[in-house]
C-alpha cells in the first residue's frame, strides 16, 4: 500500500515523496508516506488521489473528514499513515528528523527495457 501511495503521489507531482519504515521505531504504524505540495490546493489534490488509490486497494481511512486548511493532511490507514504537507509546514514539523531512527524505503526504479 505504501508503495502504491508513493507512486500515485509521484505521478501527481508530489514533491520529496518518501516512505519511512516505522516497524522498528513505533507501534503507531508500519509505514509513513510523506510528501509535499506547493500550496494547500495541491496538497488537497494529492489527498484526493491518495484516497482513490487506497480505496481501490480496499484500505479504510480511519480519520475521514479531518482535512483542516490543507497545510498538513494526515491520512491514517492503520498500517500506513500518509502525511501531506505544504513545504513550509514540512520543514517546520520535520518528521524525517523527529523519526530519524526509521529507515527510508528506497525508491527503486526498474531499468528500462531496450
Amino acid at each position: 500500500m505504501a508503495k502504491a501511495v508513493r507512486e500515485t503521489l509521484q505521478q501527481h507531482k508530489g514533491e520529496r515523496v518518501i516512505i519511512m519504515d516505522m516497524r522498528e521505531v513505533t507501534l503507531i504504524a508500519d509505514y509513513f508516506v510523506i510528501a509535499s505540495g506547493q500550496n494547500p490546493t495541491q496538497v488537497t489534490a494529492l489527498a484526493d488521489h491518495t484516497e482513490a488509490v487506497m480505496a481501490k486497494l480496499g484500505a479504510i481511512l480511519l480519520n475521514p473528514g479531518r482535512r483542516g486548511k490543507a497545510h498538513w493532511i494526515l491520512m491514517d490507514y492503520g498500517t500506513v499513515v500518509v502525511h501531506l504537507f505544504t513545504e513550509d509546514e514540512r520543514q517546520y514539523y520535520n518528521l524525517e528528523r523527529f523519526w530519524g531512527d526509521a529507515d527510508i524505503v528506497p525508491d527503486v526504479v526498474p531499468p528500462k527495457e531496450a
